[in-house]
């Protein structure tokens, strides 16, 4: 299974198209659509949603569109940092699997629409490291965060990855540090204009304040058994730090640099499940480990259990879609 995900010929693709479909499908026959997630602080989320508002599936339509395309898109940006072969489709699938695990996510939900510039934001950030005058890509960087942010307001704290992921690039100068808070902050400003011109300014400013003075980590939606599916996939991310002779990783310092800050970006992830009542839409972790999973499983040399576990890994996840339709 693994070596069939090491190609990218139609065949591949069809199969991924198949998987979306197939972990979808449960999501349009229990008409999973709830637009409770509305809120003055997710501008962006509440346009897409007014817009789809016409005929409820249509939601799911888009979401599973955008899940698709975010998926090549994710792959298509390991591929180009050399994260996975060029010809490989693994990104796509650990992606689709990471991101869908729980029916709970294949809805649509502001992470999820959130997570579109939030991929352009981590790809940017990959980019910086080869690029000897950042400025341009660090400004778009910011307006990356800015519209993640008007999805689900929880991406803000990306800056603080970008921060860290900075200073392991060698890239930390003040100046540096204050582009992209500039690009992050000029979509606010004319957001709030157009806001102040229609005369509604104040209610708008009042639910930012209310939303960030009633911030608090929550565990309520952490159950046990997400509690023990969240840490077995984090747990297998450390295979190859016990068993190094399994893979024969890339040893180019440009990879290894990317596969530090996206731990890092997995440390953020694990803090961001606290923010939300519903910790599987909260995405960032699985960002985080569809990247390390697609990079583990391109340098696997041995493949006989990696492909049982990962088969079952497919096979649990289409169960726990599917289950529900018989209870």
């Amino acid at each position: 299974m693994i070596r069939f995900f090491r190609n990218s010929y139609l065949i591949q693709y069809l199969a991924i198209a198949l998987l979306i479909i197939a972990l979808w499908i449960p999501s349009f026959a229990m008409d999973n659509v709830d637009v409770a997630w509305r809120s003055p602080v997710t501008p962006l989320y509440n346009l897409m949603a007014d817009i789809l508002d016409f005929w409820p599936p249509a939601m799911l339509v888009f979401a599973m569109l955008l899940m698709g395309f975010e998926a090549m898109f994710f792959n298509s940006i390991l591929a180009s940092n050399q994260i996975i072969g060029k010809v490989y489709t693994l990104g796509a699938v650990a992606f689709l699997l990471m991101l869908n695990l729980l029916p709970v996510q294949t809805t649509f939900y502001p992470f999820l629409l959130s997570s579109v510039f939030q991929l352009m934001f981590i790809h940017t950030m990959f980019a910086i490291y080869q690029t000897p005058r950042p400025e341009l890509y660090l400004l778009n960087a910011g307006f990356y965060i800015s519209f993640a942010s008007m999805c689900w307001l929880p991406s803000l704290l990306l800056a603080v990855w970008g921060i860290v992921a900075l200073a392991i690039i060698h890239k930390g100068s003040l100046r540096l540090h204050l582009i992209p808070f500039i690009g992050l902050l000029l979509p606010y400003f004319f957001f709030f204009a157009v806001r102040f011109l229609m005369g509604d300014l104040m209610p708008v400013l009042q639910a930012y304040g209310d939303y960030f003075t009633g911030f608090r980590l929550t565990v309520e939606g952490l159950g046990w058994p997400k509690v023990v599916l969240l840490g077995f996939l984090v747990l297998v991310l450390f295979v190859p730090m016990f068993a190094p002779h399994l893979f024969t990783l890339e040893r180019s310092v440009a990879v290894r640099t990317k596969i530090a800050m996206t731990y890092n970006l997995l440390l953020l992830g694990i803090f961001l499940l606290f923010v939300e009542s519903e910790p599987m839409r909260s995405g960032v972790l699985f960002i985080a480990l569809s990247i390390l999973f697609s990079y583990y499983l391109s340098y696997l040399d041995r493949l006989k259990w990696p492909n049982i576990t990962f088969i079952i890994l497919i096979v649990g996840v289409l169960a726990a879609h599917y289950i529900p339709l018989f209870l």
